[in-house]
């Protein structure tokens, strides 16, 4: 016997309970998190987007670093380090999420977070989408019928807004394009180890930014306030711990209880930008978000009827 069957024998009650309600407390603390980042950005200010990623880009560098060095995980990190093929896949995935953290800082700064939330919104569907074009796979009948209602619930959003909502296709496509990166590595790399290399691909390129801005513009570190300059030099905390949270829930709870939570980050931040920034929400808004959302619901009821017809193969004698 294994010492983790031990460990469950000698508590057969309170284990398993006690490992779901803090794999919900580090989900939801995670998605919480991602969910207040507008304030975050927007108390930034006079900050840009390029000076804020740039920033966060260096400071996250340098947390996970210290992490990795507090928890002396520096021997399997030099191991991944020498595997080619894993370095130059976190090196797409960083330009990914440096597309995605680029958009998404634009957006919170020139007062677009509810498109920023439907972004990540759609985001579900678009990886369902992906998975189609990219790993071949096979959709049913159910995920075809989410996919076309949020394809109409894009056209109508275009129609509101005049415009294809860019922001909410770059963010979602990014992150959906992430994800599947993301998925290819596998466990192989850890939470920590993936923003470390994804941030030293981008150190330069975060470098060559900050000279930019100080040609132009000039750099604010250091000159709005003792509060500003701490707010900045937090940007790499804020980006690691909801990362670490998320890896930590993701090892304790099934993936129907992840794809439930994963819509409080959008939903937290369509509160923030309809409530606290009061952005504005015509007809048109609303009946596009109303779809999406439907879409969401089909997608999610396909999901729980997945995990359910699963449970049941699994419980079937051989």
């Amino acid at each position: 016997m294994s010492s983790r069957s031990e460990a469950t024998t000698s508590h057969p009650a309170g284990s398993d309970q006690s490992v779901s309600r803090s794999g919900l407390a580090f989900a939801i603390s995670a998605y919480a998190l991602w969910g207040v980042l507008p304030i975050y950005f927007i108390a930034l200010a006079p900050s840009g987007p390029m000076e804020i990623v740039a920033w966060r880009v260096l400071f996250s560098l340098v947390f996970c670093a210290l992490l990795i060095a507090v928890t002396r995980a520096w021997r399997p990190f030099a191991v991944l380090l020498r595997d080619r093929r894993v370095v130059l896949t976190m090196g797409l995935a960083g330009i990914l999420i440096f597309v995605n953290w680029q958009t998404y800082v634009f957006a919170t700064l020139t007062g677009q977070v509810v498109e920023a939330a439907l972004g990540y919104f759609i985001n579900p569907i678009v990886t369902v989408f992906l998975g189609v074009l990219v790993l071949r796979e096979r959709l049913n009948a159910t995920q075809w019928v989410a996919v076309g209602i949020s394809i109409v619930a894009v056209v109508v959003l275009a129609f509101g807004y005049g415009q294809l909502p860019w922001i909410a296709l770059v963010l979602a496509f990014s992150f959906g394009f992430y994800g599947l990166i993301k998925k290819r590595v596998g466990p192989k790399v850890d939470a920590v180890s993936g923003l470390t290399l994804e941030t030293a691909w981008l150190a330069p390129l975060a470098v060559i930014q900050l000279v930019f801005v100080a040609m132009t513009t000039g750099l604010t570190i250091g000159t709005v306030s003792a509060w500003h300059t701490v707010l900045l030099l937090l940007a790499g905390a804020v980006t690691a711990v909801p990362l670490l949270l998320f890896a930590a829930a993701s090892r304790r709870l099934p993936l129907v209880f992840m794809g439930f939570i994963q819509y409080f980050a959008p939903f937290i931040q369509f509160l923030v930008g309809v409530v606290v920034l009061q952005e504005p929400m015509p007809l048109e808004r609303w009946i596009g978000f109303g779809l999406v959302w439907v879409a969401l619901v089909v997608l999610t009821f396909d999901l729980v009827r997945g995990v359910r017809t699963a449970r049941r193969t699994a419980a079937e004698p051989i």
